[in-house]
């Protein structure tokens, strides 16, 4: 989809009701949309709080309705769900978690995405597999989607790969895949619901990933999507299981580093960041995740 045909689909959501909205999306039945108009035309209501007085709609319907037409799409919940319930930003933007995405995306773009000499990719890295570097990856990459930016979540962890799985995408091409040369943009899969975001998944796992990651492919896959992407989110492999991390956060340019409280070993996350260093990727910032306090779990921590 081009800039201008989204941006046209973008201005048509605005322009609808929230009654339109609803029943599009199949939340509201059109019988029970005329109810509503009904009650709304009778009592002198907001469309909104005519469908809560008569049980059709909930205080979440109206917000996910409201994010439509504000141009900042999340999903709405419901039996079937298109994505992972832990990415909680494509859910629940608003609540404490997705409060605490929103913040740290906005630091990226002020340290990162827009600083002088502007960058469009950064990898997520963290020292062990469980640190949480995938479930924030993605994450991050709901969050930059939300505000406009035509986003790539590349799954580089051709080990022990996961955002198929957040994402519900078929274990089909990806990554592998084009670094092998089999397939080509076919292995990018755009999410239905949240525009202007698409995921290139592992793919299937090789027997060798760090031979894989190290060809020439690599390179122009990477050049090709920070030419046609706003921002290039990373999702790396664990860095004690092998170089991986470092060939991709040596390309993107820089890190975002993620450590679990009282799980990450101090000295292979000092090992980490060193050898990120030695490789001229420097580390823009750390997350700290399942921080021990009741004000959050999450914080980021800019490093020099």
């Amino acid at each position: 989809m081009s800039a201008a045909t989204m941006n046209y689909s973008k201005a048509r959501t605005a322009e609808r009701s929230i009654g339109a909205i609803l029943v599009d999306a199949g939340i509201l039945s059109p019988q029970d949309a005329e109810r509503v108009l009904q009650v709304q035309k009778s009592e002198g209501l907001r469309f909104g709080e005519a469908g809560v007085r008569i049980g059709v709609l909930t205080e979440a319907d109206i917000v996910y309705a409201l994010s439509l037409q504000f141009n900042y799409p999340f999903l709405p919940t419901g039996p079937n769900k298109p994505v992972s319930e832990e990415v909680v930003a494509a859910y629940k933007p608003f609540g404490v978690e997705g409060d605490q995405i929103r913040a740290l995306r906005s630091q990226l773009q002020l340290r990162w995405f827009n600083a002088p000499g502007k960058r469009t990719a950064l990898s997520i890295v963290s020292t062990s597999r469980g640190d949480g570097r995938s479930h924030l990856a993605a994450n991050l990459a709901v969050s930059f989607a939300q505000v406009g930016e035509r986003t790539l979540l590349i799954d580089a962890d051709l080990r022990n790969p996961r955002q198929h799985q957040l994402f519900q995408l078929e274990s089909g091409a990806g990554l592998s895949s084009l670094l092998a040369g089999r397939v080509h943009d076919r292995a990018i899969s755009f999410i239905p619901g949240i525009p202007g975001l698409a995921v290139l998944p592992a793919g299937p796992t090789p027997p060798n990933p760090a031979e894989l990651l190290g060809t020439t492919s690599l390179d122009r896959i990477l050049e090709q999507s920070m030419a046609t992407f706003d921002a290039v989110i990373i999702d790396t492999p664990a860095f004690e299981l092998g170089d991986d991390s470092l060939l991709m956060t040596r390309f993107a340019g820089a890190a975002l580093a993620v450590a679990r409280s009282h799980r990450t070993r101090a000295k292979l996350f000092s090992n980490m960041i060193g050898a990120l260093s030695d490789v001229g990727a420097p580390t823009i910032g750390t997350v700290l995740v399942d921080v021990p306090t009741t004000k959050a779990k999450s914080r980021l921590r800019h490093s020099a």
